[in-house]
């Protein structure tokens, strides 16, 4: 994707200035800078933006070398490279992806709103799963007062 110009502001200026159009984010500072993260912020409603981690399986996993899809890679600092020094993915967990982007500005229940309810409305599945409502499968995650996750619950049932 080519870079925004005030000449030619392409694909992001769309995003930003189309009010129906949903932008997906990897809120982990590396994919996108802070700054770019708060001009999101300041240009869409939480109704507009999901949160997305493109984790792969080295996420969780400690710094070193690991071959993902027959590729070699290499997480340092938790950020995941190729052999070519290009990002192959990220390492972030949605629950950082919540508190970081909260520290930025979004309100909590907005950042709730952009991890839950608005990945689910994309993918038609908003009345099973991303609330809490009759009929749904009361797929719940406890956070504490630093938003880190304490308990998960999936269709009810406590799974740690």
């Amino acid at each position: 994707m080519r870079p925004f110009s005030h000449r030619d502001p392409g694909v992001i200026g769309a995003v930003l200035t189309s009010p129906e159009v949903n932008a997906e984010l990897i809120a982990d500072g590396v994919h996108v800078e802070e700054g770019a993260m708060k001009l999101l912020l300041l240009a869409k409603d939480g109704a507009h933006v999901t949160l997305v981690s493109d984790g792969l399986s080295a996420t969780g996993m400690p710094d070193g070398k690991y071959t993902l899809g027959g590729f070699e890679v290499t997480v340092s600092g938790g950020v995941c490279r190729n052999a070519e020094g290009i990002l192959a993915g990220s390492t972030l967990t949605l629950d950082r992806a919540l508190r970081n982007i909260v520290a930025l500005g979004a309100s909590l229940p907005d950042a709730v709103r952009m991890l839950t309810l608005n990945p689910a409305s994309l993918l038609g599945i908003e009345f099973k799963k991303g609330s809490l409502r009759v009929g749904a499968d009361a797929d719940i995650l406890l956070l504490d007062r630093s938003l880190h996750l304490t308990g998960v619950w999936a269709r009810g049932v406590r799974l740690n």
